[in-house]
């Protein structure tokens, strides 16, 4: 009998072969091929190996020294704190009844249409990604941290979840070819880097014409009572871990708990922005805005029923004041975070 493993490595494998028109040499841009151990390009030479199944595409930063660079550390932070982490129970059908408990996750698993190719830039340890590719979807999980896409590559293969791949991958430097994906994810990752925006346009890139891309950033004004807490963490030496909901949540396991802990309140970078920020860059790639969680407008509550891939009202600058308000109050429920999804027009 071949062993398990031998045939996730098969199959992805196989994959690799089908797809490789779509990728890129991150270094050059350049077209790559596959070998028996790594992805070459064919231009420039670069040489890129393939280790545990996990094809490693990440390529530095070339910037001059007058702009910070904190990937190395940020790097560093999230190979030694993957985030979000799983629990030892967790098995296909637990993450998704877990998934489903959230309005978010179950409203993007409810109206991605099947067979759509999707790619979550930042993804961690994977857990949307392999959530999603179970109803018949190629989710692809970039990330630039190795111990974060083992958690996703162990977890794909103990399930069976063949429509998941995962590459490292550096945002600014991408793998993949412009055009190559329906929707772009990047969840609570672009706050993380050096220039947002810039991070934005990289990704933005990758959408193909008529497609989506949703983003999830910390909110400026939501943000306020998490920056108090961390304040309080800090001078208490991480006593009062009672002020955040989720440090002390018996109900879900200690690593989870810390992991959350350290995401949330040790991050050595973040930036923090706000809806009119973003509708800014929206302007400058010309893609149009489609939705907000929370919404633009105050007072409307988001349920089952929202089409979130269907164009909303944009509330005006006095609406946004308002839900910015609303954001200083109830931001502190899950970080202080918001979620902006835009559509890119058709050829």
């Amino acid at each position: 009998m071949i062993p398990k493993e031998n045939t996730a490595l098969n199959k992805e494998t196989e994959y690799l072969h089908q797809t490789i028109a779509m990728f890129c040499c991150p270094k050059c841009n350049g077209d790559l091929k596959a070998a028996e151990n790594s992805l070459d390009c064919v231009t420039c030479g670069s040489s890129y190996p393939i280790i545990d199944g996990i094809p490693r595409l990440f390529y530095s930063n070339e910037w001059d020294t007058s702009q910070e660079d904190v990937t190395d550390k940020m790097k560093s932070f999230y190979e030694e704190n993957p985030f979000p982490s799983y629990d030892d129970f967790d098995s296909a059908a637990s993450l998704i009844d877990k998934a489903r408990q959230g309005l978010f996750a179950k409203l993007l698993d409810d109206q991605i249409p099947f067979g759509t190719r999707v790619i979550e830039c930042g993804c961690g340890t994977g857990q949307l990604s392999n959530f999603l590719s179970i109803a018949n979807r190629t989710l692809i999980g970039v990330d630039m941290c190795i111990n974060s896409l083992k958690l996703a590559r162990n977890f794909k293969d103990k399930n069976s979840l063949d429509r998941a791949h995962f590459y490292q991958m550096n945002l600014f430097r991408p793998c993949f070819k412009p055009q190559s994906f329906g929707l772009v994810i990047s969840n609570g990752v672009l706050h993380h880097t050096s220039d947002p925006y810039q991070a934005f346009v990289s990704i933005a890139n990758l959408v193909s014409p008529g497609g989506y891309i949703l983003i999830g950033l910390y909110h400026k004004y939501g943000r306020l009572a998490t920056d108090v807490r961390r304040v309080i963490f800090n001078v208490t030496k991480d006593k009062f871990k009672f002020l955040d909901r989720h440090a002390v949540d018996e109900h879900i396991s200690s690593a989870k708990r810390k992991s959350w802990f350290m995401d949330q309140y040790k991050n050595p970078h973040e930036s923090k922005h706000t809806v009119t920020e973003v509708l800014g860059w929206l302007d400058k790639v010309s893609f149009k805005f489609v939705y907000a969680i929370p919404k633009t407008v105050p007072f409307v509550n988001i349920d089952e029923s929202e089409r979130i891939f269907k164009p909303d009202k944009l509330g005006n600058w006095f609406d946004r004041v308002i839900v910015n308000t609303d954001m200083i109050i109830k931001g502190h429920k899950e970080g202080g975070f918001f979620i902006i999804i835009a559509r890119k027009p058709k050829a």
